[in-house]
């Protein structure tokens, strides 16, 4: 059986406004009603052919990964990364996981962030792949190219080996510039998609021979790995050790190892707007629309809209419009990865805009911000079924909570009270209190926040069910 890896650690600039740093793109629907994170799970839960999967990602995510598993009725292995440190320690980490599974064991690594519109296929690739892997084999997927593309790194295919469609891998070079990607797909170079499968002993082997810091540090995070409730935390201090490094960089293109299986799967790396463009359906006028949007007299665009907030295109051209409750972006498609230089600059201006929604996860749900003052604010709080939020105080802000949908159980001190629709609460200054959702159906509310401070750093967390600090 093979053990799917998914990561998705990544912070999807290039999609903003939709992705954000507090939200990425694996985590959100972009093609299809459901995210790219939860597509690639359904891709592996054929389970004569794949184990339990492992994730791996920021811990800033792990409430959301375990949310979107929920969905989905999926077990799997949540490991937390305690920072950034690129695939290169990702994939050790993998292959030092899978290895106490069983040494020999196989290991399919997916980019969570990938789109495959023709699933079969992929499962076919795993399967021609699998031979090759168990045979010693670091195998990727070669993608095979529909245009000259400077988007991405390129794998120059070799000689066949002994399975029929798995073929070796002569070189992997950059990402070139159009005149050698043109020279490149007419001498049959295939795509590099970032998914790699290979046995988890043999992995270790030559990250140990390439990137010995990198294989040190994976191995001591898993040796010291902590459970806290349903995730796997790595040991902060070794993992913080090893380089920041890609594993095409530290392995892939050093190692003689590799091979690769041309896949014809439907994919794409959805990097762009542009690119997200290409995988929807278009009408007749080549424009893809979502959300609450009109386009007149437009061609080949995109236009989205969230939020409910109506949208109107007219006569424009090849542009990419997408709308947020606190973001508009109009940008050529031609021009669409430049959105990333974009959100730089946004970054260095402080708004808050490039990392965050407005709408932000937590464990119980959801709160969105609807207004806010001089000394108050406004937000929509959602709290799912079952959940509770901590119990808190605040210093400088008193809270009032009308509830529109559902029932609240209100703790302030030693009293608790039951909350309905359209009755309201008063949470004082100071005051010890928790909100829970004990129906059936998700707890809507308006909470009206007002004090000199407003900040979500004033709250100190007394009892926590999800064990935050």
């Amino acid at each position: 059986m093979l053990i799917p890896v998914l990561m998705c650690g990544g912070a999807g600039t290039r999609l903003w406004p939709i992705s954000r740093e507090s939200m990425p793109k694996q985590f959100v629907p972009l093609v299809g009603d459901r995210s790219t994170f939860q597509q690639a799970l359904e891709r592996v839960t054929d389970r004569e052919l794949f184990a339990r999967p492992i994730i791996i990602t920021n811990a800033d995510f792990r409430f959301v990964v375990a949310e979107q598993l929920r969905e989905l009725g999926i077990e799997a292995d949540i490991v937390l990364e305690p920072a950034r440190r690129d695939s290169g320690a990702a994939v050790a980490v993998a292959a030092a996981l899978a290895a106490q599974r069983e040494p020999d064991a196989t290991v399919l690594v997916l980019a969570a962030d990938h789109v495959v519109r023709k699933p079969a296929e992929f499962v076919s690739a795993c399967r021609e792949a699998a031979a090759a892997a168990a045979a010693g084999r670091i195998v990727t997927f070669g993608i095979r190219p529909s245009a000259p593309s400077t988007s991405y790194g390129y794998i120059r295919p070799g000689a066949r080996l002994n399975g029929a469609a798995v073929l070796a891998v002569d070189a992997f070079v950059e990402k070139p510039d159009a005149a050698t990607a043109m020279r490149y797909v007419a001498d049959n170079y295939l795509w590099n998609s970032g998914n790699f499968m290979f046995r988890a002993d043999v992995m270790l082997d030559e990250i140990t021979r390439f990137e010995p810091a990198i294989a040190e540090a994976a191995r001591a995070a898993v040796a010291e790995m902590k459970r806290d409730l349903d995730f796997l935390r790595l040991a902060p201090e070794p993992f913080m050790r090893a380089p920041r490094k890609s594993i095409d960089y530290a392995v892939m293109e050093r190692t003689k190892l590799a091979a690769v299986v041309p896949a014809d799967m439907g994919w794409s790396d959805v990097g762009s707007w542009d690119a997200v463009w290409e995988n929807l359906s278009q009408d007749e006028h080549g424009n893809a629309v979502s959300g609450t949007a009109v386009v007149l007299e437009s061609r080949d665009s995109l236009v989205r809209s969230d939020d409910s907030v109506l949208t109107a295109v007219v006569g424009v051209d090849n542009v990419v419009v997408v709308v947020t409750g606190d973001a508009v972006l109009v940008v050529s498609r031609d021009k669409a990865d430049r959105v990333k230089t974009l959100v730089e600059a946004l970054k260095t201006q402080n708004r808050r805009e490039a990392i965050e929604h407005r709408r932000i996860y937590r464990p119980w749900g959801y709160y969105q911000g609807v207004d806010n003052g001089a000394r108050y604010q406004v937000k929509r709080i959602v709290v799912k079924s079952g959940a509770r939020l901590s119990l808190q105080k605040h210093f400088h802000r008193a809270e009032h909570w009308v509830v529109v949908k559902g029932t609240a159980e209100v703790t302030i001190g030693e009293a608790v009270r039951t909350i309905h629709e359209n009755e309201s609460v008063y949470i004082p200054i100071g005051s010890v209190h928790c909100l829970a959702n004990p129906g059936k159906i998700p707890l809507e509310l308006i909470e009206v926040q007002v004090g000199s401070y407003l900040g979500e750093d004033d709250i100190v967390r007394l009892d926590d069910v999800y064990g935050r600090a």
